[in-house]
C-alpha cells in the first residue's frame, strides 16, 4: 500500500516557519575577541537559533573572508558597511552642532539606511535589534520606523562619559560632560518608543531605571564561553606573575594598567624581585607602551590567544578604577579557574562574594596583601580557582544569560 501522508495542521505549519529578524551592530560581531564583539556574536548565535537573521554591521577595519564565512553560518544575509574615519568625525561634529550626541553622528552611515530599507522591502521582519545607543536612531528612520524595535544598550553610556569627565580636566572634561548630557537625553527617551531596552547587569539596570523610569531596562547579563575558556589544571605550575588583559587603547584599561604599574607594582616587586606584571591586549596606547622596561613590567601587547598568558600567571589582576557594565576579562579568567583580584568598580555588575569567589582590593595596601597571599599560598589559589569556575558555571552560561531580551524579540512559544 502507498504511504499515507497526514496533513499537517495549519497552526503547526506556521510554527515551523522561523520569524525574520534584522540585526544592526556597530562593529562586525566576529571574531569575538573583545567586549562588544563577544556579546554581539553570542546574541547573533542565539538569535539565529530562533529566527532567520539578516545582519548589517559597521566595519572600521578590513573584513577578511573567514569572517564572512563565520557570519554566514548564522545569517541569511550579511551586509558590511565600511566606516570612513574622516567622514565619521565630520558627521559626529555635525550631530553635536544640531543638538545631538557625538555618538549618534559617529554611527550615522547613509549606507546603513539604504541597506536596511532594501532588506525590509524584501523581508517580513518581526523585529529589529540594534547593538548600542548610537544605532538606536536607525529604528526611527525609513522602513524600520514601522517595525518593532529593540535596543541592546548593554552599558549606560551616558554614565560612562560622566565617569570619564570626573577624572579629567580642561577641554576633555567639558567634552565628556557634553557627550554624557546628550546621550542621557537619548537613553531616557528610548523606552517611549522601543519595545525593550536590555542592560548587562542588575547594577547597570538600576542606574538606567534611575533616570528612565522604574522597569525601563531588561537585564540580560553577559556569559562566558565555558568550553573555550576551559579550566587550567590545578596542579599546573605557574609563574610568579600578575597578568592584566584588555584593549589597551581604551581609557579605563589604560588607566588601570598605568595605575597598577605606577602605584601598586613597585611594592610587590620590592618583596618579590623576580615577579612580573604582564600587560596583554591589542593596540597599546603610548602611556601603556612607556611602562615597558620598568622593573618587572612587560607590555606583551596584542596576541592571537590570551589564554596561554592567563594560564601562565599566578594571578589575574583587574585594577579598574573607571568601569561600566560587566568585565568579560573577569569572567574569562574565572572560567579558566584562575584566581582573580579586582577593584570594586570591576565587580559592581557581578554577584560574586569577595573572599570566596575571588579577592577584592581598592587601596594599594589591599593590593599588596592580596597578591602576596596568592603568591605565597598555593592552597589559597587552589580554593579560589575552584570557586571561580563554579561561579561562572552557575551564573554566566551564555545560553541562559541572554534569554530575557531574546524572549521579548522572538518568544519561544511563537516557534
Amino acid at each position: 500500500m502507498p504511504a499515507v501522508l497526514e496533513a499537517i495542521p495549519e497552526t503547526t505549519q506556521r510554527k515551523a516557519v522561523k520569524p525574520h529578524v534584522l540585526y544592526l551592530t556597530h562593529r562586525v560581531p566576529f571574531p569575538p575577541d573583545k567586549g562588544d564583539r563577544i556579546r554581539n556574536y553570542h546574541m547573533l548565535r542565539q538569535l539565529s537559533a530562533r529566527a532567520e537573521v539578516d545582519l548589517i554591521a559597521l566595519a572600521d577595519e578590513p573584513v577578511p573572508p573567514v569572517t564572512y564565512a563565520a557570519l554566514a553560518k548564522h545569517c541569511r544575509r550579511v551586509e558590511i558597511v565600511p566606516v570612513h574615519g574622516v567622514l565619521r568625525k565630520l558627521r559626529a561634529a555635525w550631530s553635536a552642532a544640531t543638538f545631538r550626541s557625538l555618538t549618534e553622528g559617529a554611527f550615522h552611515e547613509p549606507q546603513v539606511d539604504d541597506a536596511a530599507n532594501a532588506m525590509a522591502a524584501t523581508a517580513d521582519y518581526g523585529a529589529v535589534l540594534v547593538s548600542c545607543s548610537g544605532l538606536a536612531p536607525y529604528l526611527r528612520r525609513g522602513a524600520l520606523a514601522k517595525l518593532p524595535g529593540f535596543v541592546d544598550l548593554v552599558d549606560v553610556d551616558s554614565q560612562k562619559w560622566f565617569d570619564f569627565a570626573a577624572v579629567q580636566r580642561g577641554p576633555k572634561k567639558w567634552l565628556y560632560q557634553f557627550e554624557g548630557r546628550r546621550l542621557r537625553k537619548l537613553e531616557r527617551n528610548l523606552p517611549t518608543w522601543a519595545e525593550a531596552v536590555s542592560i548587562v547587569s542588575p547594577a547597570e539596570t538600576r542606574v538606567y531605571d534611575s533616570f528612565a523610569g522604574e522597569g525601563s531596562g531588561v537585564t540580560a547579563m553577559n556569559g562566558v564561553d565555558l568550553e573555550y575558556f576551559a579550566p587550567v589544571p590545578l596542579d599546573r605550575p605557574v609563574d610568579l606573575a600578575c597578568v592584566f588583559v584588555g584593549a589597551l587603547d581604551y581609557l579605563p584599561n589604560v588607566d588601570a594598567a598605568c595605575w597598577f604599574a605606577d602605584e601598586v607594582w613597585p611594592g610587590i616587586r620590592e618583596r618579590y624581585p623576580t615577579a612580573e606584571f604582564r600587560i596583554v591586549g591589542r593596540k597599546p596606547a603610548a602611556r601603556v607602551q612607556s611602562l615597558h622596561g620598568k622593573p618587572g613590567v612587560v607590555v606583551v601587547g596584542q596576541v592571537p590567544d590570551v589564554r596561554p598568558h592567563v594560564a601562565a600567571a599566578a594571578v589575574t589582576v583587574v585594577p579598574m578604577r573607571l568601569s561600566r557594565g560587566l568585565q568579560n576579562k573577569v569572567l574569562e579568567a574565572m572560567a579558566m579557574a584562575k584566581p582573580v583580584i579586582a577593584a570594586p568598580p570591576a565587580l559592581a555588575a557581578l554577584a560574586v562574594e569577595p573572599g570566596r569567589d575571588l579577592l577584592q582590593a581598592e587601596m594599594v595596601e589591599e593590593w599588596h596583601a592580596g597578591v602576596s597571599t596568592l603568591f605565597d599560598f598555593p592552597e589559597r589559589r587552589r580554593d579560589l580557582s575552584i570557586a571561580a569556575r563554579r561561579f561562572v558555571e552557575e551564573h554566566h552560561h551564555w545560553d541562559r544569560c541572554l534569554r530575557p531580551i531574546l524572549d521579548r524579540i522572538v518568544p519561544t512559544d511563537g516557534l
